[in-house]
C-alpha cells in the first residue's frame, strides 16, 4: 500500500470501559479499520485523563486505581478514506472524542519477508 506525503491523522479518544458489540471498543475500531482497509491503527492507554461525562480524573495510580483509563486510537490514511471510515462508526461511539489533522507522512513501509 502506498500513502500519499499528505496524509490524515485521526484520533478517537474513548474510555477503557467503553464496549461496542460485546467487546471492548477500542479493539472493535481496529477491527473496523482493518475491514475498511486503512493503513493501520495504533490503540494508546493513557495513565491519566478526564473526560467530557465526568469530572473526574481517572489515574493509573495504586492509591486510586481506575477501570476506566483513557484510551487512543490513531490511524493514519488519507482523508477521504479517514472520513469515510467515521461515517461508518459515528453511530457506534455513545461518548468520546475525535480529532482529525493534517500530518506529513515521511514513510510507511513494510518488511520485506
Amino acid at each position: 500500500m502506498h500513502l500519499p506525503e499528505e496524509g490524515y491523522l485521526l484520533r478517537i479518544f474513548i474510555g477503557e470501559s467503553d464496549h461496542h458489540a460485546g467487546k471492548p471498543l477500542y479493539e472493535w475500531l481496529v477491527l473496523q479499520a482493518r475491514e475498511h482497509g486503512l493503513a493501520g491503527a495504533t490503540v494508546l492507554r493513557g495513565i491519566m485523563g478526564f473526560g467530557a461525562n465526568t469530572r473526574v480524573i481517572h489515574t493509573f495510580k495504586i492509591e486510586r486505581l481506575s477501570e476506566d483509563m483513557p484510551i487512543v486510537v490513531e490511524i493514519v490514511d488519507t482523508k477521504e478514506k479517514l472520513e469515510a471510515f467515521l461515517e461508518s462508526i459515528d453511530e457506534h461511539i455513545q461518548a468520546g472524542l475525535v480529532t482529525l489533522e493534517k500530518a506529513q507522512i515521511r514513510f510507511y513501509k513494510a518488511d520485506k519477508k
